[in-house]
């Protein structure tokens, strides 16, 4: 009941001095400040020193913010983690995580350079390998708060063209979230000329299982909000449940029809959980 709205959640380029600016003005629920896959060789180390300013600096308002660190295996991840540790950022994104080591290392160095026991951290699925260890990497920590599916590497790696070749994979990574209760998030649309095509996989992936989408460009946002948001139908219809629930339980009785439709215990739980998304992307937009 107390998560919150990940709907949109849009990658920027940490080396994109003016991305980092316009970030603060985005509808976005969380940003990824990215050290990784936009970042080229020659501007790591710089990247890194921008985006640790940008976080110093503030101003994203209630945007969750969120750096994508290199890999372990790389020349930068380790530096990298140490900064993000005592960055202010509400959490670290791991890119291509594949087993529970790695996890605990990452995690290891987060807590000797010092950062808050609040900090997060979010695990990249991008490979085969990835996927079958799902199980083991969800529950690896309780640091671990979302799960984030990278579906561009995963579908070359299974060489599938379409993304139906990837609804085992997807699949087996949302039972995961929900078996050790993390936060799951789609992987990125590419094609930013196809308005529909994205809407239609942002439904997909809600009718999957999803609590949001990954984004590369601030033109999928209102689409992703609008898809993976409460709507008014959802709020009003749990509005209902759960007055219609409180007159049943009034009568004693353990269950009651809305419509038409049956309603038990674990229906008005979701719908409170409709209901508490609800408010707290209300308060969001006064903000």
């Amino acid at each position: 009941m107390t998560t919150r709205p990940r709907r949109s959640v849009l990658y920027m380029p940490g080396s994109n001095q003016r991305a980092l600016e316009k970030a603060r003005t985005l509808p976005a629920d969380s940003l990824v400040l990215d050290l990784e896959d936009s970042v080229g060789p020659e501007k790591k180390v710089a990247a890194r020193d921008q985006v640790m300013a940008a976080v110093s600096a503030g101003g994203y308002g209630y945007r969750e913010i969120i750096i994508r660190a290199n890999s372990l295996d790389s020349e930068w991840g380790e530096d990298d983690i140490r900064a993000i540790a005592l960055s202010g950022a509400d959490g670290l994104c791991l890119p291509k995580v594949e087993n529970q080591a790695q996890v605990e290392a990452a995690i290891n160095l987060l807590n000797d350079a010092g950062a808050p026991a609040s900090m997060q951290v979010w695990v990249m699925i991008e490979t085969p390998l990835g996927v079958t260890n799902i199980q083991q990497i969800a529950s690896a920590s309780a640091r671990i708060t979302v799960i984030a599916m990278g579906t561009t590497d995963l579908s070359k790696e299974l060489r599938v063209t379409d993304r139906i070749g990837l609804l085992y994979s997807l699949s087996q990574c949302v039972l995961a979230a929900r078996a050790y209760n993390k936060e799951i998030l789609d992987g990125v649309y590419l094609d930013l000329h196809n308005d529909q095509g994205f809407t239609d996989t942002c439904v997909q992936g809600k009718h999957l299982g999803f609590d949001g989408k990954t984004l590369i460009h601030p033109k999928q946002l209102a689409a992703a909000n609008q898809v993976f948001g409460p709507s008014a139908n959802d709020i009003e219809r749990a509005e209902n449940m759960i007055a219609a629930w409180k007159l049943a339980e009034a009568e004693g009785k353990g269950v009651v029809v809305v419509d038409g439709k049956l309603v038990e215990a674990m229906h008005i739980d979701e719908a409170r959980r409709h209901l508490a998304r609800a408010e707290k992307i209300a308060a969001q937009q006064t903000k």
